[in-house]
């Protein structure tokens, strides 16, 4: 009888199977044909739409509320800027994951196609929905704000005073490497079966991710860490000063989503490991 119990103990919290899923198509024509896929790409463009609308809009308020005013902690401040931004990408990837995955950043995107998790096809569509949406959401921040847009500086990622561009690219860099670390983990099947027992919400690490790494770098970069983001602002704002060292922010956040692609995928998953144990089985025949 003792025994019984201790087995039925064990086995009520055990793991649920779990089987690696299949690498996505590097070419898949087929999803042009699905409905799914361009519903996707409007939950896509739609998300970041709204995304640099309330964002775009938080920071231009702050500053607006700040100007010429004596209480240098008036307004939402660099926390209420940081909570914007972590709390709208919480919910909208709450709102979308079932839908397009929630990516609403190239760099995410760019760092699931490199973990081979969406296709060639699917990663440049996405992207090309979340810049167009960037900038319909920025436009709609101009439309809104005209008194305040231009002289605010239309919420464009600037690198800040005093710090050198190699400083702001590792900056960029570093962030959006906890951030697309931070959807690998939240997201990983295989943690999923391994914690069932545990619920977890993956936008939430997500959001609190993105509202980390803004508390962080707001003071350098102004936060990038979204291509689409620092696309959109520059092209309503359209001035020299959006466009100076703006390869900072898609060369940063690419190259950070690569290295958090390969850590996750090849040391932590040890798929490198994987990778020569099969090389060598397959030696043997």
């Amino acid at each position: 009888m003792a025994k019984d119990m201790e087995v039925a103990e064990a086995g009520s919290f055990s793991a649920k199977d779990y089987h690696d899923p299949p690498p996505a198509q590097l070419f898949d024509a087929k999803e042009l044909t699905k409905w799914s896929f361009y519903r996707a790409l409007i939950a896509e463009f739609i998300a970041t739409l709204l995304f640099l609308y309330i964002t775009v809009l938080t920071v231009i308020g702050y500053k607006s509320q700040i100007d010429g005013s004596a209480d240098s902690c008036g307004g939402v401040g660099i926390l209420g800027i940081a909570w914007a931004f972590g709390g709208m990408i919480f919910v909208l990837v709450y709102c979308t994951a079932g839908i397009s995955g929630g990516h609403i950043n190239p760099a995410v995107t760019f760092g699931l196609f490199l973990a081979r998790k969406v296709s060639l096809i699917r990663a440049v569509m996405y992207m090309v929905a979340q810049c167009l949406g960037a900038i319909c959401g920025v436009g709609l921040v101009k439309a809104f704000q005209k008194s305040y847009y231009k002289k605010y500086g239309g919420g464009a990622n600037t690198l800040a005073d005093g710090f050198s561009t190699g400083t702001g690219l590792g900056a960029e860099i570093i962030g959006t490497f906890v951030l697309v670390y931070t959807v690998f983990s939240a997201t990983d099947p295989k943690r999923s079966a391994r914690d069932s027992h545990v619920p977890v919400l993956a936008p939430l690490p997500i959001g609190f991710a993105v509202f980390m790494v803004h508390l962080a770098t707001i003071p350098i970069t102004g936060t990038g860490i979204n291509p689409a983001r620092s696309l959109g602002a520059a092209v309503i704002y359209n001035q020299d000063k959006a466009w100076d060292g703006h390869w900072i922010f898609w060369v940063g956040p690419f190259a950070g989503a690569a290295i958090a692609a390969f850590y996750h995928q090849f040391i932590l998953r040890a798929g490198a490991v994987k990778a020569l144990g099969s090389f060598r089985s397959a030696q043997r025949f």
